[in-house]
């Protein structure tokens, strides 16, 4: 299986079968992404707790990258705490900069995953640049939900 295959498993995955589906009733904060260009809606609760994101819930519609990316950053925030997911906005939004270099975000091609993990599927968004918006659109969402923290 090339890598490239591997990754388009990998974001069928997380859209087939999102992680941390649903809402949160005590949320710590809570923010709504609408990409009104391709109808891409991602609604996302976080508990923080002692600096730590403890929880995630997200709920959403759209098409496969917006989901799927959705449920990737939603696996990848859990238990970080909030500079560490800081941290992960910016690589993941390195990654994506078509005119950046994916070295940026810490991605070495020799050791895929090593940086990002599942995230790094998403990468090869990066081929079809209307795409990006859709895979931007939850952590675009995170950072707005981090505005209430």
């Amino acid at each position: 299986m090339s890598l490239e295959e591997l990754y388009r498993e990998v974001i069928l995955d997380h859209y087939r079968s999102p992680r941390h589906k649903g809402k949160l009733e005590h949320a710590s904060a809570h923010a709504e992404g609408h990409n009104p260009l391709c109808g891409d809606e991602i609604a996302l609760d976080l508990l923080v707790e002692g600096g730590k994101v403890t929880k995630v819930a997200i709920t959403g519609q759209g098409c496969s990258i917006s989901q799927a990316s959705a449920s990737m950053m939603a696996e990848a925030i859990e238990g970080k705490s909030l500079d560490e997911v800081r941290d992960l906005i910016g690589k993941f939004k390195a990654m994506m900069d078509i005119e950046g270099d994916p070295k940026d975000a810490g991605i070495d091609p020799a050791r895929p995953g090593a940086a990002l993990g599942d995230l790094e599927a998403l990468q090869g968004v990066r081929k079809f640049p209307v795409r990006i918006k859709c895979a931007n659109l939850p952590w675009t969402t995170l950072e707005q939900a981090l505005e209430d923290v």
